[in-house]
């Protein structure tokens, strides 16, 4: 039996968070073609898995001199109008002195004036993934939350407002983005939970754009397999409940055990989405391993509540082979549980 058979039907689906680790050759040569290339590489690693969902890795966003996010904000912030690329000496000490930017060492730019689109152009990038993806896909971009933090604000000098000017400029993105999924990802949002109000308005200016399937990814952060940010989930239930979302795609895997109960507070018209694969290990999960977690999560959470497995986060920081190898153990996991082996 395929791949691909061994999903139909299948009662939890399986996909990846978005980013993939960026192909040797194409930091030798990230042209168009090697972009191209390095994608059709990602989807046909996850279709050859049999991955139900997914997501085109996120190379078309690489930049050979990106800081550490890896393209999560500089390719969203810097072609928006209202923001500034030149960074002055006493702009980077400003940012440095910054608590929420303990983790970069330079800001991706300086607001001076309103935010606009600019030049970003977000359905382009997804139309390359639709024409080499054969199964449903998923795109995926930063949330307004995480990229108004990484910001220096000279402008708005408030950082709710900034937030929803730069969620109005994502929602007029998404409504023209064809992809099965849509998947916004907020990464600093649970280092501060009490932003939790006007975070969850924003997101949901964008949620609300969304033609198809909206979907939120939640995590603490990863940087050199370390977490960015402190704190758990429970904190952020009301922010979760609030959100106008199909599923959300969570950090369990990295997370204690117990923590998983926290989510039976979970509005049940949400779709829960699990981690199981932790990117912070570069060992490989066994089937066994991710099989146990579902079960786990069926015990806690009910039978029927997890709708999609998948790791807590993105791959970028590992190697290829592990990468790929724990894009493996998600679908074999999934169909040892399910009695698909």
């Amino acid at each position: 039996m395929s791949a691909s058979d061994t999903s139909k039907n299948a009662r939890i689906l399986t996909t990846t968070v978005g980013s993939y680790p960026v192909p040797d050759w194409l930091v030798a040569l990230p042209s168009e073609q090697a972009v191209i290339d390095a994608t059709r590489v990602v989807i046909d690693t996850q279709e050859q898995a049999g991955i139900d969902l997914v997501c085109d890795g996120e190379l078309y966003r690489f930049d050979v001199n990106h800081p550490e996010t890896n393209g999560m904000i500089e390719y969203f912030v810097r072609p928006m109008s209202g923001v500034r690329n030149e960074i002055g000496l006493a702009e980077w000490l400003a940012f440095k002195q910054s608590s929420d930017h303990k983790f970069r060492s330079r800001p991706p730019g300086v607001v001076d004036g309103a935010i606009g689109p600019g030049s970003l152009d977000l359905p382009a990038a997804c139309t390359r993934a639709r024409k080499l993806a054969t199964r449903p896909l998923k795109f995926t971009l930063t949330g307004p939350h995480m990229l108004a933090k990484m910001l220096l604000d000279n402008h708005y000098k408030d950082k709710a407002a900034l937030t929803m000017a730069i969620a109005d400029v994502l929602a007029e993105q998404v409504k023209h983005i064809d992809a099965d999924v849509i998947q916004v990802d907020e990464a600093n949002l649970p280092g501060s939970p009490e932003e939790w109000e006007w975070a969850a308005d924003a997101m949901n200016r964008v949620l609300d754009a969304i033609p198809t399937v909206p979907a939120v990814h939640l995590c603490f952060g990863n940087y050199g397999g370390q977490t960015i940010q402190k704190g758990g989930w429970d904190k952020l239930i009301d922010y979760l409940n609030r959100l106008h979302v199909n599923h959300i795609v969570m950090e369990n895997a990295h997370r204690p055990p117990e923590e998983l109960a926290v989510f039976k507070e979970l509005r049940p018209e949400i779709g829960f989405g699990l981690g199981v694969v932790d990117i912070k290990q570069t060992v490989v999960e066994s089937a066994e391993s991710i099989a146990r977690a579902i079960e786990h999560a069926d015990k806690i959470l009910g039978v029927g509540r997890v709708k999609y497995i998948h790791p807590d986060c993105g791959f970028w920081m590992l190697k290829r082979g592990i990468a790929d190898g724990k894009i493996r153990a998600l679908v074999l996991g999934r169909d040892l549980y399910e009695g698909r082996n």
